[in-house]
């Protein structure tokens, strides 16, 4: 059976852009009207009736929800989720919660309140997803977090492979001769951070990998994903153990303030002490020295939710797992250890 999937891939426009033809939205061009239009012909394409009429009669927005107020990681995301969305004819809102707060009873809130369309969650604890994520009675996305493993009904997920961008990490920072290697950011607990749990996996799969040992009290600090955690983080974890050589910031924007902290405690970068990131945000590039880290690529993840959740709210279609490419840029920020 044809689905919009197919027609979007014939006509060559976007998901949403069909959708707009579908529903007669005003702001489409008349050229990909007519596209859109000749494909669906020669394709007996007949949209779910059903789905369209709960389209037409509703006017809730979609919502996202975001965890934590200063990652600059999820601005980016979240830019390009609401630009993708607006092209697409749909109204948007937007929640910001703590990172540490409970998304899906806030979800189940909204829900009751507002009647959104559907939820794209950027960043979430699946734990949360477990006890209540079935009490969410409209498709949802949840982006940089991946929940194959719960086989929710209601729940699509598009993430990059955290534990081997972890495991890349260390490799990297090893192979440029540092074995006394520092992990800021997170928790190292699966309940407290499904994401810093991961890639701290990855992080010790990687030590065991070179026959290096990792002691946690020694060589790790927890962090908020702020600027103001990871300058705290770093300050920790560097008075607790000089003799790290390199720092890995589970987080680009911990990162950042990990790097000013650094600086102010006399050391130099790389110099003294290397540093990589995580995320690949924009601000990264415009350090002094430019940050390394794992690029994650904003422009699919919020392209590959925005289309899946269009598609679950106005068709049948199943939801989705997938994870999106990572990079490991190699900035000015990591130089093998001066003692060597």
């Amino acid at each position: 059976m044809t689905t919009i999937k197919d027609i979007a891939r014939l006509s060559g426009y976007s998901i949403g852009t069909v959708s707009r033809v579908i529903n007669n939205h005003p702001d489409v061009s008349e050229a990909a009207r007519i596209k859109v239009e000749q494909i669906i012909r020669e394709q007996n394409f007949q949209p779910n009736s059903n789905a369209k009429q709960l389209k037409q009669q509703s006017n809730s927005a979609v919502t996202i929800i975001v965890k934590g107020y200063e990652n600059m990681f999820f601005e980016g995301i979240l830019e390009r989720v609401q630009a993708i969305l607006r092209d697409s004819g749909e109204d948007v809102a937007v929640a910001f919660l703590d990172e540490y707060s409970n998304e899906v009873q806030a979800a189940i809130q909204l829900c009751t309140s507002r009647k959104p369309k559907g939820f794209i969650f950027l960043g979430g604890n699946l734990e949360f997803f477990k006890q209540e994520g079935m009490k969410i009675d409209v498709p949802c996305v949840l982006l940089t977090n991946t929940a194959g493993e719960l086989n929710l009904e209601n729940l699509s997920s598009y993430s990059t492979n955290d534990e081997e961008a972890g495991y890349q990490v260390i490799d990297y920072l090893i192979r440029h001769g540092h074995s006394e290697i520092g992990i800021i950011g997170g928790s190292a607990s699966r309940i407290g951070s499904q994401i810093g749990f991961r890639r701290m996996k990855g992080c010790l799969d990687a030590f065991a990998a070179h026959g290096i040992e990792f002691d946690e009290k020694l060589q790790y600090e927890p962090s908020r994903f702020s600027m103001a955690g990871g300058y705290e983080s770093v300050k920790k974890l560097l008075k607790k153990n000089p003799k790290i050589t390199a720092v890995f910031a589970i987080g680009d924007t911990i990162a950042i303030g990990a790097m000013r902290a650094i600086k102010d405690m006399g050391f130099e970068i790389p110099k003294d002490i290397s540093i990589i990131g995580y995320d690949g945000i924009e601000s990264g590039r415009y350090t002094i020295p430019r940050l390394s880290t794992i690029h994650q690529d904003t422009e699919i993840l919020a392209r590959k939710g925005v289309e899946d959740l269009l598609l679950r709210i106005n068709y049948h279609h199943p939801v989705a797992h997938e994870d999106i490419p990572f990079t490991l840029i190699e900035g000015e920020s990591v130089a093998s250890p001066s003692n060597q």
